[in-house]
């Protein structure tokens, strides 16, 4: 595994290279050289070899996929859109290609169009008036992609390994050929890797990581090991009782059960080489006459299950939580519960294993799952509700019809990711830092499933790993994080194993986002082409005005609430010096939300009501100059929140306390209450600090303002 130094560049200058030349470009065909070379059937391989053709140079699909797509036609048809107001370019496009296939009668065969209840995530699955459906089933994404690489005649060569161990030939920091294990080779003047695994990438001498980085490392918040963070509800503490992870209960002499590591899960917020979990997203139908039965894998054991009965013994029953409807009475069903679909832990050498490897690990996570589901249909010892319930399920007849109507590709939730010439963190996703030069956006939570299953100290089993956090809306994909660190692979980018940390990955690594940059990676493959340049010297202007005009999304603003009713003030629309409770240090524990009918931002922070004295956010400003200002705090009131909040203000002659009485709303706009005016030098911090000590009630932080006074 190769990694990167914590810091690295953070801008795409435009500087020519003198040193970077291009061979003359051929036209298509095995033997000559190609505009573009794509590694990577999926979403994102295909949408990049379409926007290369619609700009005039040859291209093609190299792959060790056998179906188009990826995940984006394996099985995860319930989109993870998060806002679809940033989905643009090709992207978008592919979704409305969904939309006229089911805008047809002839597409509902097992299901009348007014019988599917549009649900979608977070958005209707058919938008008549914007002529987009985001959810859909497995083959009509697959025939959606098929539909593209015809239409654009893009050549495409399937079931092609790449030689990983000298299959890539480089002329100093160029890529000029890959060979595949079949013999094959492909000549390139530009090249993408749009694997779920980074193999190109990885292959070519570029710097990547596996695993989770640790908190410090890029002074992320929600970043390593998350023991004792517990969100959604995959984890043990979802259920009524605590669980044994030993054969005989409470007796660690007897052994611990399948699936439960014995392992130290690792210290709070360290870095570690564990990977998010893999699984299958499944498509399944309730309807009789196009169900097959769930089958009984040749290896099942049921023993693999045992704590699964004790999950249904403490009550759980939410075990069909995530079976998402799709057209035709179909599913997308996901993991969802503490011991569900994800094979947790059973990944970790994925990323690096040889081929071999790989598809012994594929088998494993097939053979779980299918076990999973035959378990729960047959097995007596399973409570009657969940058994009959399940018993209702099969695997549809006209789905993955050539893989015995099981999924051709498993959920690669993260793999390698590479560290590039600017790595995305937590900090540009949550508006902590700006983005430079932005390619596309992303708008999902940030979402990691678990990664291991561990023992507590007090001898229980847990889940760990599991994240959802807020990225307050939409935000901006840097050009950068496309790019290897200069020098390493010049005429390489990465769509989809971007540069990016492991919680900034978990939400950029949606499918529609994949497309998005998938569509920029080319444009700026055949721009460099164009001007003969490294795709680092590409002047970025010229690269967004080229992506603006082919209907990509780069910026958002949303400050209203939209249809909750809720004003968002957003900052840079006040007046004087703000910062937001996003940017504020904080120690102890601050949760975020959103319910206040008002607030700066996308949402603001309160402590758990300990009033322990160990919850505190400081907020630091640099002002424009020395002088007298006027320091203000922003608060949503409410009759739980503290009548005594301690806030400390330095300024340039010391610090000075005050109690504010969060009950009463806010004076100033109903959203500020001020603090009063004070002198602040230019060698003097000016800082406020609101801790919850001697509190009454919860401490609410938003944001705190400075103004200027010339009185």
């Amino acid at each position: 595994m190769k990694t990167a130094s914590r810091f690295l560049a953070a801008v795409v200058a435009p500087v020519v290279a003198a040193t970077f030349s291009l061979p003359a470009t051929a036209a298509d065909g095995e033997a000559g050289t190609r505009d573009l070379v794509i590694y990577g059937g999926t979403c994102a391989g295909v949408i990049a070899a379409v926007q290369a053709k619609k700009m005039g140079r040859s291209v093609v699909i190299v792959c060790p996929d056998r179906h188009l797509g990826g995940l984006s036609s394996g099985g995860l048809g319930f989109t993870d859109t998060g806002n679809k107001a940033v989905i643009g370019g090709l992207s978008r496009d592919f979704y409305h290609r969904v939309w006229k296939h089911y805008d047809s009668p002839e597409a509902w065969t097992w299901q009348k169009k007014e019988e599917y209840g549009n649900k979608g995530q977070g958005t209707p699955a058919m938008d008549g008036e914007n002529r987009t459906m985001w959810i859909f089933e497995p083959h009509v994404a697959e025939k959606v992609f098929e539909d593209y690489v015809r239409e654009f005649e893009i050549p495409v060569y399937r079931d092609e390994w790449l030689d990983r161990e000298k299959g890539v030939r480089k002329d100093g920091a160029r890529l000029v050929s890959i060979t595949m294990l079949s013999g094959k080779t492909f000549a390139g003047r530009m090249f993408i890797d749009a694997t779920y695994e980074g193999d190109l990438m990885a292959a070519a001498g570029v710097d990547y990581h596996v695993g989770r980085e640790a908190k410090a490392d890029f002074d992320e918040e929600w970043a390593g090991v998350q023991t004792g963070v517990l969100h959604h509800k995959h984890h043990f503490g979802a259920v009524s009782k605590p669980i044994s992870p030993y054969v005989t209960p409470g007796d660690p002499s007897s052994g611990v059960l399948a699936r439960i590591s014995a392992e130290p899960p690792g210290e709070y917020g360290a870095a570690d080489h564990r990977v998010q979990a893999y699984c299958f997203r499944m498509c399944l139908t309730d309807d009789p006459e196009n169900r097959v039965p769930f089958p009984r894998p040749d290896d099942y054991d049921p023993a693999r299950y045992e704590l699964l009965l004790r999950v249904f013994d403490a009550g759980w029953r939410e075990t069909f939580g995530k079976f998402d409807p799709i057209p035709n009475h179909k599913t997308d069903t996901n993991n969802h519960g503490p011991f569900s679909t994800d094979n947790i832990g059973a990944n970790y050498d994925y990323p690096e294993a040889n081929y071999e490897r790989r598809r012994e690990i594929v088998a494993e996570h097939e053979s779980y799952q299918k076990g999973w589901l035959y378990f729960i249909a047959n097995d007596p010892r399973v409570p009657r509700d969940a058994r009959e319930e399940m018993s209702r399920w099969g695997l549809p007849k006209d789905e993955f019809t050539d893989n015995g109507n099981w999924s051709h590709q498993l959920y690669i939730r993260e793999a390698r990711r590479m560290m590039g010439h600017f790595v995305m963190t937590e900090n540009e996703l949550r508006k902590k830092r700006p983005t430079p030069g932005s390619v596309g956006m992303g708008s999902y939570s940030i979402d990691s499933h678990n990664v291991q299953r561990y023992i507590t100290p007090e001898g229980y089993v847990q889940n760990e790993g599991d994240i959802g956090v807020s990225t307050y809306g939409p935000y901006e994909i840097a050009y950068g994080s496309l790019l290897p660190k200069r020098g390493q692979a010049d005429n390489l980018l990465v769509p989809v194993c971007v540069s990016a940390t492991h919680i900034a990955f978990g939400s950029i690594r949606m499918e529609p986002v994949f497309m998005i940059l998938g569509q920029s990676a080319a444009t700026a493959a055949v721009m460099a082409l164009d001007a003969n340049l490294a795709p680092h010297d590409l002047d970025h202007e010229k690269l967004r005005a080229r992506l603006l005009a082919d209907g990509q999304v780069l910026e958002y603003d949303d400050p209203g609430g939209g249809a909750s009713g809720r004003e968002k003030v957003a900052v840079k629309s006040l007046p004087g010096t703000v910062v937001d409770d996003s940017q504020a240090r904080r120690t102890g524990v601050w949760k975020e939300s959103g319910a206040a009918k008002s607030y700066v931002g996308h949402g603001y922070r309160h402590e758990d009501d300990t009033r322990d004295g160990k919850a505190a956010a400081r907020f630091e400003a640099t002002l424009p100059k020395p002088g007298r200002y006027e320091v203000r705090l922003a608060y949503p009131a409410n009759a739980n929140r503290a009548t005594k909040v301690t806030v400390k203000i330095e300024h340039a002659g010391g610090v000075e306390t005050v109690s504010v009485n969060q009950r009463t709303a806010p004076e100033i706009d109903g959203l500020f209450e001020s603090l009063g005016v004070f002198e602040f030098a230019a060698d003097r911090p000016a800082a406020v600090t609101i801790s919850n000590a001697g509190a009454d009630g919860y401490v609410v932080v938003d944001a705190v303002q400075w103004i200027a006074k010339t009185d």
